[in-house]
């Protein structure tokens, strides 16, 4: 009989150095929007995989992809606006 030996202790020696630091807790928050609407345009096209697409189908598609590029354009606005010099937009 061979026995299963653990290495719980191996695998979390290291936990406290795997924690995301806060900054990029922080820069993830930012991004949440952006990934959420990445979601939501996936799901659109995902239920689209296993049936012919309907109008109703083209819609959540077309609705899912104008709120991505909103989301990509509010972060890029917000990252360009916070490397500029000054505080000037």
């Amino acid at each position: 009989m061979s026995h299963i030996v653990t290495v719980q202790g191996a695998v979390t020696a290291f936990a406290d150095f795997m924690e995301p630091t806060d900054a990029e807790l922080d820069a993830i928050e930012q991004e949440l929007p952006l990934i959420l609407a990445e979601v939501d345009l996936l799901d659109a096209q995902i239920v689209t995989l296993a049936r012919t697409p309907t109008e109703l189908d083209a819609q959540r598609i077309r609705r899912a992809r104008r709120r991505l590029l909103a989301a990509r354009r509010e972060l890029a606005n917000r990252t360009a606006a916070a490397s500029l010099p000054g505080g000037a937009a």
